[in-house]
């Protein structure tokens, strides 16, 4: 929600500068709607004279188109339909860095002599915009431009956009998926946010943080609004029961505001009392303190509901002296939370082992030494037979030796079997249209489900593109899915892959749509796809490959896809 453009307005280098000096910086309540700028050609880009009528023919904006001349928009990672705005990563081709656009949709019937109200709303969203232009706080990312619909770049049916710092980690339901949250944890997570909220009502303005796609979470374990132009009727209010809902969350992976945005987020809803509020976070789960969930309580009651709290600063008050406590009894053991304790930690169990710092690496070393003692179980009997022969009765009864296969047979992963979400049965080739196609012969240990395996591209001296636009791996399955993620197991840190779908097993490049792009890490990395569309075949391209100098090479241990709705 804050912050100023980094360039001078109407320069070359800032197109956008354009669209912010075209809207005073007055309130919305004073800005007549004459003074939003309105396209001046027609939808189909075409130019009319006299009083004809323009014909008008939306094309939608999407991924890869470039907004202002600047921004181009990579991912869509969520919505907010009730403000009519998307939330996209983008790419800032000038200053070649990520950057977060908001986008304001032009709905087909918003048209300025049928239907003037998405116009006006769209007017009044990027008025308060340019209001909280001189906003900064770690709570909110920084408001780096503003457009306005009609300025040079921006196409007909945008209604304007906001561009801010992109906050890179997680997004609220990534946040939770990786397990519980310890919940004084969650508490200092909230706490910088519940400040800029409270700073921001101070100033008149508000955050829109009673989305759950408007939030994501910092490296450094901030919960911050990463996209603003929150919607005309969003009131201080709204912003105090978001804080409650984002606290909720991230103690118990429950959104308990709108079921809608719930859903859209893949988030499911708490269960509710008899009065419909959402139940305390410490009947969902064990050993969140009774301070919390006073917190939450007085945060999204309803209006008349004792103990309710009316502001964020009575919000970031609570939460503050919660964590203070907490630092003041850091000498006295916790109250078991269901779990476990963080390396840093003074207090840990006695049979608490060391956190693994490398699980890829542990679980094969694992792997490898079943089979290494199945080996050496095999000789041993290999050899008590051959003893017994030379020295045992010549007509007693063979000695009868287990099978080596039951010997050799590694033994199943704790847990049991795979889980039910991940979809099986997936088929997967090399995809590479230059004609050398890399190993092809190992490609189906990417999906064995064994991570002791793997693939991996040719091992090049010079960094991709420079022999070859990419490699990747095309995945089939047995039918048409509906994917929620995809984790890719690899040691290659820094690889750059693209997950792209296709309606065939064998497209040009050109033919698949990008979904999203996803740098790796050492280990497993998980790549939400919760706004993708159902398919069939997913294209995992590489066009950045781990290493460097002259050995740069890609491996793949495992490639697991999981189906959406568990």
């Amino acid at each position: 929600m804050s912050g100023q453009t980094e360039e001078q307005p109407g320069s070359e280098a800032d197109p956008g500068g354009a669209a912010m000096a075209s809207v005073p910086a007055a309130p919305a309540a004073t800005l007549p709607p004459s003074a939003i700028p309105r396209p001046t050609t027609p939808r189909d880009g075409s130019r009319r004279g006299g009083a004809e009528s323009p014909v008008r023919s939306l094309s939608p904006t999407g991924a890869g188109d470039v907004l202002a001349n600047r921004y181009r928009l990579v991912t869509r990672v969520g919505s907010d339909l009730g403000a009519g705005a998307e939330f996209w990563q983008a790419e800032d081709t000038v200053l070649q860095r990520d950057v977060g656009v908001t986008v304001l949709r032009r709905r087909p019937a918003d048209d300025e002599q049928e239907d003037p109200e998405g116009t006006a709303r769209a007017g009044e969203m990027i008025v308060r915009a340019l209001r909280s232009g001189g906003f900064e706080h770690p709570g909110c990312a920084r408001l780096l431009d503003v457009l306005a619909a009609g300025s040079p770049g921006v196409p007909a049916d945008v209604l304007g956009a906001a561009v801010t710092e992109w906050v890179a980690d997680h997004s609220l339901t990534e946040a939770v998926a990786g397990g519980l949250i310890r919940p004084l944890r969650a508490a200092r997570m909230v706490q910088e946010l519940a400040s800029a909220a409270e700073e921001a009502h101070g100033r008149g303005l508000v955050l829109g943080c009673d989305h759950p796609q408007r939030i994501r979470v910092t490296g450094d374990g901030r919960a911050q609004v990463a996209f603003v132009l929150p919607r005309p009727g969003v009131d201080p209010q709204d912003d105090v029961r978001g804080l409650g809902a984002v606290l909720y969350t991230l103690l118990t992976s429950r959104w308990p505001l709108s079921g809608s945005d719930a859903a859209r987020a893949g988030l499911p809803s708490p269960d509710r009392a008899a009065d419909g509020s959402p139940v305390p976070p410490s009947a969902v789960r064990p050993g969140v303190p009774v301070e919390l969930d006073a917190v939450c309580g007085a945060a999204l009651g309803s209006a008349g509901t004792v103990g309710r709290v009316h502001t964020a600063a009575a919000v970031h008050t609570m939460i503050s002296e919660v964590v203070a406590e907490d630092d003041r009894s850091a000498l006295f053991p916790p109250e078991h939370d269901g779990v476990p304790a963080d390396p840093g930690d003074v207090w840990q169990k006695k049979t608490r082992r060391p956190a693994r710092t490398e699980p890829a690496r542990r679980r094969k070393l694992v792997i490898g030494l079943c089979v290494l003692g199945a080996a050496v179980l095999v000789v041993l009997g290999y050899l008590g037979v051959q003893v017994g022969s030379l020295f045992g009765e010549p007509k007693a009864p063979a000695i009868v030796l287990p099978g080596a296969g039951a010997v050799a047979s590694a033994p199943t992963a704790p847990g049991g079997p795979a889980p039910s979400a991940a979809v099986t049965g997936v088929s997967v080739q090399v995809y590479d249209k230059t004609g050398d196609q890399d190993n092809t012969d190992d490609v189906d240990r990417a999906v064995d489900g064994n991570p002791a395996t793997s693939w991996s591209t040719y091992t090049y001296k010079q960094q991709l593109p420079a022999l070859k636009p990419g490699v990747g791996l095309m995945a089939s399955f047995a039918s048409v899915e509906q994917l929620s993620r995809i984790t890719i197991d690899s040691p290659s840190a820094g690889s750059v892959v693209e997950v792209r779908s296709s309606a065939s097993g064998d497209p040009d490049l050109d033919d698949t749509t990008l979904l999203t792009r996803q740098t790796l890490g050492s280990g497993v990395t998980t790549i939400s796809l919760s706004d993708s569309q159902p398919v069939q075949h997913v294209l995992i391209w590489i066009t950045k490959l781990g290493g460097g100098g002259d050995a740069n090479v890609t491996e793949i241990d495992e490639l697991t896809f999981y189906r959406a709705g568990v």
